[in-house]
């Protein structure tokens, strides 16, 4: 009997240390199939941009728990890497991807922005149960390809016990993803709560001063969170106010 296949990507990058991170947690689950976007790739959503390079794989090693496997380095955005994973990178298809484990939180209306989350509904779309998952650092590392050193622990423990539920049990019913976000400096034991999505953004962006149209600009962003109006049951409440980790069930389905 095959072991499973768990495919693991997100939107940091194939060099971070979430997804080495990652890999550590599912290593004794089944075999890997690593495909990551080459460099950050932060906000990108859902997204297949056509850039030029758009599709150049590079093909390195990862030591995995003193293992090497293959990984492939995706010219593009993260679904583009779970998509040439599934279609041209895999002889069959993964049981399971996991996404992250992430610089950031992706809570509340952010997560339709997260290129983590826009590659576990990309694997979704293939018919694939999807982990995204997140563990919360300083406002702005999130787009670094400097990696801050982060402790893993308590994503890695959530992680294992969700990869080994999934592998066993499938999805509940009507489910695609589970969307982990783990607090920073959260202390053992590690509590979760199951959560619903905030309608909140938590993350907004900042109105630009007067400025020139014909030069580039980025829009800034700040984290704001209203606690008065924030739902006591959301995603948003359980990380930023409770110290605890969010586990959130979404499905593809976005009918009202």
């Amino acid at each position: 009997m095959k072991k499973p296949l768990i495919m693991l990507t997100n939107d940091d990058g194939i060099r971070s240390p979430g997804l080495m991170a990652a890999a550590e947690a599912a290593a004794a689950y089944g075999e890997l199939l690593i495909a990551a976007p080459a460099v950050q790739q932060t906000g990108m959503g859902r997204a297949f941009p056509r850039t030029k390079g758009s599709g150049i794989i590079e093909e390195m090693l990862m030591n995995v728990e003193g293992r090497d496997y293959r990984a492939y380095a995706v010219h593009g955005s993260p679904a583009l890497a779970v998509a040439h994973g599934v279609m041209e990178l895999s002889e069959r298809k993964p049981d399971l991807c996991i996404s992250g484990i992430n610089y950031g939180e992706n809570l509340g209306t952010t997560l339709t922005c997260s290129g983590t989350l826009g590659a576990a509904f990309e694997a979704s779309s293939h018919g694939i149960p999807g982990i995204a998952v997140s563990a919360a650092v300083a406002y702005g590392k999130h787009r670094s390809e400097e990696f801050d050193v982060i402790d893993w622990k308590p994503a890695k423990t959530i992680l294992r016990q969700f990869v080994e539920d999934v592998l066993i049990h499938g999805m509940p019913k009507g489910m695609d993803i589970w969307n982990i976000n783990v607090p920073a400096c959260i202390k053992e034991p590690f509590s979760y709560r199951i959560t619903v999505h905030s309608r909140q953004n938590y993350f907004y962006f900042i109105k630009p001063e007067k400025r020139r149209f014909d030069k580039p600009y980025s829009l800034k962003a700040m984290q704001y969170v209203d606690v008065d109006s924030l739902e006591k049951n959301s995603d948003i409440y359980a990380v930023y106010v409770e110290n605890k980790i969010s586990v959130t069930p979404l499905s593809v389905d976005m009918t009202a």
